[in-house]
């Protein structure tokens, strides 16, 4: 009887991780908000960011990296309101109509040097360089019914050649 034990142990490891199986699969594909490395598609309009987003019960969330992977912004919108999450590198550089960042009267926004890190048909995300070196991101509604499509290729979006 005892040296049936070690195989039956055995049979029983493995029936429980075949069991286990379809719960790993059925995991969300986009996972790891506030990560450096998302388990999700690049949607970035812009070569010098990485923007990740996850949905979770009609909420959006969207999460912006530089190319190092560290995270500068995140928020959530629904129903064309935004809510800055506390996490990120500029989490207090990002203004949304909500919750506008107050500028300094020494530092001046670089608009030239404007860039739009993405947009969709409910969300327009700009990085504004500032005279200081910093950057403040811009969330809004867009204001054109025409928005630029998210970028969907994921080897389009990766490319991020400067």
């Amino acid at each position: 009887m005892i040296k049936f034990l070690p195989r039956r142990a055995l049979c029983a490891g493995l029936v429980v991780m075949s069991l286990s199986a379809p719960a790993f699969a059925a995991q969300a594909p986009g996972t790891g908000l506030g990560q450096s490395w998302p388990n999700a598609q690049d949607v970035s309009a812009s070569a010098h960011w990485h923007v990740y987003t996850f949905a979770s019960n009609g909420v959006r969330y969207i999460q912006v990296n530089d190319l190092d992977g560290n995270v500068r912004v995140a928020f959530a919108t629904a129903n064309g309101q935004f809510l800055v999450l506390p996490m990120g590198r500029n989490a207090n550089s990002l203004s949304t109509p909500q919750q506008p960042v107050t500028a300094s009267n020494t530092v001046v926004p670089l608009s030239s040097y404007t860039e739009t890190v993405y947009r969709d048909d409910s969300v327009q995300l700009n990085a504004v360089p500032m005279s200081d070196g910093t950057t403040v991101f811009s969330a809004t509604t867009p204001t054109t019914a025409a928005a630029v499509a998210p970028c969907n290729d994921p080897v389009e979006c990766n490319a991020h050649l400067n």
